[in-house]
């Protein structure tokens, strides 16, 4: 039998649960058992659960039919708990380093206590810790082991499970159960902080309780909340059945006069047309269980909490008014000041804000509006397709607008069109964030696209690594205009969520931008060869690297002209730099006419892709779009150790274990050339690392993608289009069997590697 069993349940909250886990099982303590309650959760939490109970035998499962609720989920978890001790765990909280041997060395040292409180820490998105505004009453004098009435003080506590420890048989002697909806806590530790004749206390923070900037049920606008009613009336239902204890009824009923108050005081929980019910049924509430001479306490909230038990809407309203004018009055004069003396074109955009929303207009932009390209560019040319009765407009810096393909409308930012279209669009599509002064409407709906699966840390991970230059507060107030995150696999889902937390809706539905490369012909391949001039029978390699943060500038230390001369004729080099910086510098004049390429100005870097017979890149998210080719990837990194301490990393794609490791690893220039001229770029053991790259991180990936996205965003349909299973996935073919399907595979150019040729078709997906 275990010392301890730790009940975790959990919905939807992937990104948070593997932190959680690990969090107990590298206690110091061993003698445990966590049982994972899987409440039905339609990510992948089930998964992360079953995935911990494969490495560490002292975790359990248990995978509920339907979805029940964190209360009846952790009745789940009880029913089969065997420990002497029960310990409750919010799937998205981490208990504390060490906080298992201090829990167990204070019981001992209690002698077994019916009920162990311990403290918690608030747990920021900004790595901001902070404890419980109650930490003192942990280190008060007084008796080792007592009842409530001995320390009635207790009762200020915040009325949650997961701050203590409950002697199981205690539990099971009163009966306790979680009952259904939300405020579940507050039936459970009322009865049990009552009933107990020894509670003892811990003066240390046990547990890190996450303060989610979103996602919270409890920050949820919904009529659920109006639950807070049921569950006190199990809490004087309790006192009731115990005559003993109905001395406690003033404290509880003036606790939960509080409650109530900070329910409808918070707009983000009572809806708007639900908040006259809610005074009345709190009116009747207070009535029903008010004792007899009741006053509350003289404070700041009195006045409020009188008002609310006399059911005194209008006057709690008028009250609340009156005490925001005195506090918000002086700062609300300088910002109508300010908006008075804003240009005239935010006058006007202002003015449109205030029209309706028009339904069947949409604004697309991509990489900071340098014109139609990525994710966004795919979804377009789909949602014309499949529904041209929804206008589109792009927005394009006036530097780009002549690269904008013909028949796209575009306007230009800034301009009286642009604020037009941003103020009264209904869809918002980008692959990075809108500006600043992106205003998110009731109606709106935001996509976002992102432009890669991450390598290096996006968001929030960035905080504590040299190479963020970011304003973190503003970050988050643009993700929180986010409706749909786009992801192309688990591992991106995972750190979107994580990096990017707010309420918006994972969209596990591949990359639009990588439709291509299941849509393309082996005539497509060779038009894209033949346009970019690339010999019938040479090898093309596509080099592309990313950008440096810690760099302002980045050139490749990479010798062009010694590459191209021990490759040697028959191979071309297609060079395409970060767009951040878009041209490399002029190509060596050693190197022969054709055989590198500047291709940093093509407008599509998936064309420049299906042109290729494989890619030479280090960190840039373009090694997992073209891992869908199934063609050969070569990473060539000089400076990892630099780049993943400035910028932090969550893949180490120079491990070379399988599924992190794309293909074959360069460390320095004489090496690239090594892996290029012996043939090992595209090997077996390649092949073989390629493969099981690209079924980690090509899952959702089937050429559907942007018919996925504009079937539930633009038309609204909730059932996506199921994603092919990977034996009828078909890639467009490589260079080399699009010749031969052509049926004119030319003799290799003159110098080009005839037997890597022969092990190119050999290792060419069928």
């Amino acid at each position: 039998m275990p010392r301890f069993s730790i009940i975790v349940p959990a919905y939807k909250v992937q990104a948070y649960l593997g932190q959680c886990i690990d969090s107990v099982l590298s206690q110091s303590y061993e003698d445990f058992e966590l049982i994972g309650v899987d409440d039905r959760s339609p990510d992948g939490c089930g998964q992360i659960f079953d995935e911990a109970a494969a490495r560490d035998d002292r975790v359990r499962v248990l995978h509920l039919p339907e979805n029940v609720g964190l209360g009846r989920a952790r009745n789940a978890g009880l029913e089969v708990a065997t420990g002497d001790y029960l310990l409750f765990l919010d799937s998205d909280d981490t208990l504390t380093p060490g906080a298992l041997r201090a829990v167990a060395d204070r019981l001992e040292e209690c002698a077994e206590p019916e009920i162990l409180v311990y403290d918690y820490a608030r747990s920021y998105w900004n790595h901001k810790v902070r404890r419980s505004r109650d930490a003192e009453l942990f280190s008060r004098p007084g008796p080792e082991v007592f009842s409530v009435g001995e320390r009635p003080e207790l009762l200020g506590l915040l009325m949650v499970v997961w701050n203590k420890a409950y002697r199981r048989d205690f539990v099971e002697q009163q009966g306790l159960r979680f009952p259904p909806g939300y405020y579940e806590d507050t039936p459970w530790t009322y009865p049990s902080m009552l009933a107990a004749e020894r509670i003892a206390l811990l003066d240390r923070v046990c547990v890190h309780y996450r303060q989610r900037r979103q996602g919270n049920i409890l920050s949820t606008s919904s009529r659920k909340h109006f639950d807070v009613f049921d569950q006190y009336d199990r809490v004087f239902a309790f006192l009731d059945s115990r005559p003993d204890l109905g001395h406690w009824r003033p404290v509880v009923y003036g606790r939960m006069l509080h409650h109530l108050h900070t329910v409808v005081s918070r707009p983000d929980r009572v809806p708007a047309d639900a908040r006259r019910e809610y005074f009345r049924r709190a009116a009747r509430h207070c009535r029903r269980h008010r004792p007899a001479g009741y006053r509350p306490a003289v404070g700041p909230e009195s006045a409020r909490l009188r008002l609310l038990a006399r059911g005194r809407r209008r006057s709690y309203a008028v009250l609340r008014a009156l005490e925001w004018l005195r506090r918000e009055a002086p700062g609300a004069v300088r910002r109508m000041r300010h908006a008075v003396g804003r240009p005239l074109l935010g006058a006007y955009q202002r003015i449109a804000q205030r029209l309706p929303v028009r339904r069947d207009l949409a604004v697309f932009a991509a990489y900071w509006n340098r014109g139609p390209s990525c994710n966004p560019a795919a979804i377009h040319a789909k949602l014309r397709e499949l529904a041209p009765h929804i206008e589109t407009v792009w927005v394009v810096d006036r530097r780009r607008r002549d690269e904008v393909p013909p028949g796209i409308p575009f306007v230009h930012p800034g301009s009286r069109r642009h604020r037009a279209a941003m103020a009264r669009a209904r869809y918002f599509v980008n692959n990075v964030n809108f500006p600043d002064s992106t205003v998110k409407r009731p109606g709106t709906v935001h996509l976002q696209t992102h432009h890669g699966t991450p390598v290096k840390y996006m968001g929030l991970d960035l905080q504590e690594h040299p190479a963020a230059r970011m304003d973190f507060e503003r970050l988050l107030e643009r993700v929180d205009r986010w409706d749909y995150s786009l992801s192309s696999n688990r591992f991106s889902t995972l750190a979107w969520e994580g990096a990017y937390p707010a309420g918006y809706t994972t969209l596990e539905y591949g990359y639009p931008r990588n439709d291509v490369f299941y849509t393309a012909t082996a005539q497509d391949v060779l038009e894209a060869r033949a346009e970019l001039g690339i010999p019938e029978g040479a090898v093309a390699l596509l080099y592309a690297p990313t950008h440096r943060d810690y760099r302002s500038s980045y050139r490749p230390r990479l010798d062009l002209a010694r590459l191209m001369q021990a490759l040697g004729p028959g191979h071309v080099l297609l060079t395409r730099m970060h767009y951040f910086h878009d041209r490399q510098d002029q190509t060596p004049s050693q190197i022969p006419d054709g055989a590198v390429i500047d291709v940093s100005g093509h407008p599509s870097v998936e064309r420049l892709c299906l042109a290729s017979d494989g890619l030479i890149t280090d960190y840039s998210s373009l090694m997992f779009d073209y891992a869908n080719l199934d063609r050969p990837i070569v990473v060539y990194a000089d400076d990892w150790e630099v780049y993943r301490e400035a910028r932090g990393v969550y893949l180490d794609v120079l491990s070379g274990r399988p599924g992190e490791t794309p293909g074959a690893v360069a460390r320095d220039e004489q090496e690239l050339i090594s892996v290029l001229t012996s043939g090992a770029w595209r090997d077996e053991s390649a092949a073989g690392l390629r493969a099981a790259f690209r079924e980690r991180f090509c899952e959702f990936d089937d050429g559907r993608a942007a018919e996925r996205v504009v079937r539930r965003v633009f038309l609204g349909e909730t059932a996506p289009l199921p994603h092919l299973p990977w034996a009828e996935r078909r890639p467009a073919p490589d260079p080399v069997t699009a010749l031969t399907q052509r049926g004119t595979v030319p003799a290799p150019a003159q110098g080009a590697d005839r037997d890597g040729l022969d092990r190119l078709r050999a290792f060419s997906p069928s």
